[in-house]
């Protein structure tokens, strides 16, 4: 059993907004679609494709059959309190934002790590965990084929990268007379880049530290994978969910620049060494295909669905400062019940 109809708010559609978070709300609208009626709702501007946020608020009355999805990080909060009295679901990518949900507010997280961050901030909210997937694309035409030498040595995209990455590691490549590819504005063809390149490297831990949230899934690596990539990366974040240093990836930036240099040549050198065990890469990519997010969703609203129909008020997390009040309190009974003549108890 799924909603009537699930709602998907994003800032914009245009060219502005462009960034991986709208990508994957469109992707799961379209995806969600063949489940139940979806539609993409704007709130900050007006598109002729949508419907505006403050539009249907005017319009429509609160109803139990429409489910409304959030995720644009810092406008959470200001969202849920605009939609009180509708049915609203977190569709949380990167954590650390630092606000709290109310009770009763669903969290779909997109990877483990954002899952767990939920599971102890708000661990009596539903939780429930619909990873990113590869768009089919990626699958249907990455080359996973051990084939001739590819014409990019190494391909490193600017945006998220760290300063060791671009001021030092890729001069050091440059120098060593690999063939690297800086790969910083629009690309019409993503895949096919990926295919023509033998190694990839993210390194996006620097990044995301300094901007106080986390890599919600960090689907690039997944992408270079499925094109038949090494791929050299952070592990930070989610990252994490499918990172497995030395066997599906290669930690970056661990020790010494020599270090990363002498391994990238030799993963240039013969990628067949480098690369994950067919088997084992093939697992992951059906984990993460829009065919295994479709029945993550689907078991979800059997989930929620399940919930809304019980009875009675939500539970709620206690607030943290009521937590380490408690524990401050526990510590200082502790402290007296050690000194001398002090009655315990």
């Amino acid at each position: 059993m799924a909603p009537a109809l699930v709602r998907f708010l994003v800032p914009g559609t245009s060219a502005r907004f462009r960034c991986g978070g709208l990508s994957v709300e469109q992707q799961t609208a379209r995806l969600v679609a063949s489940l139940c009626p979806t539609e993409l709702v704007t709130y900050r501007e007006r598109s002729p494709d949508h419907r505006y946020l403050d539009d249907c608020l005017r319009l429509e009355p609160p109803d139990p059959k429409v489910l409304w999805v959030v995720s644009w990080g810092f406008d959470v909060p200001g969202l849920i309190q605009r939609l009180k009295g509708r049915r609203v679901a977190y569709h949380a990518h990167s954590s650390e934002y630092g606000f709290d949900l109310p009770p009763g507010v669903p969290v779909l997280a997109v990877s483990r790590n954002t899952l767990g961050y939920w599971g102890n901030k708000a661990p009596r909210n539903p939780l429930l965990l619909v990873s990113n997937a590869l768009g089919q694309d990626w699958l249907d035409r990455g080359d996973r084929s051990i084939g001739q030498r590819r014409p990019i040595d190494v391909l490193v995209q600017a945006r998220k990268s760290s300063p060791y990455v671009l001021k030092q590691l890729v001069p050091a490549l440059r120098q060593a007379g690999l063939v690297v590819e800086v790969q910083k504005g629009w690309v019409d063809d993503l895949v096919g880049l990926f295919n023509g390149s033998t190694v990839y490297l993210y390194d996006s831990a620097e990044y995301w530290r300094g901007r106080g949230v986390t890599e919600g899934f960090g689907l690039p690596p997944l992408e270079a994978l499925a094109c038949g990539c090494v791929v050299f990366s952070s592990l930070n974040h989610a990252l994490a969910d499918y990172g497995d240093p030395g066997h599906t990836m290669h930690q970056i930036g661990c020790g010494r620049l020599d270090f990363d240099l002498e391994r990238i040549k030799a993963a240039v050198a013969s990628p067949h060494h480098w690369r994950p065990a067919g088997d084992r890469l093939e697992v992951l990519l059906q984990k993460c295909s829009e065919a295994s997010l479709l029945e993550r969703w689907r078991d979800a609203f059997v989930h929620l669905e399940a919930l809304e129909a019980a009875s009675g008020p939500f539970l709620s997390t206690p607030p943290t400062w009521r937590l380490r009040l408690q524990q401050l309190f526990t510590r200082l009974q502790r402290v007296v019940n050690r000194l001398p003549g002090w009655p315990k108890g």
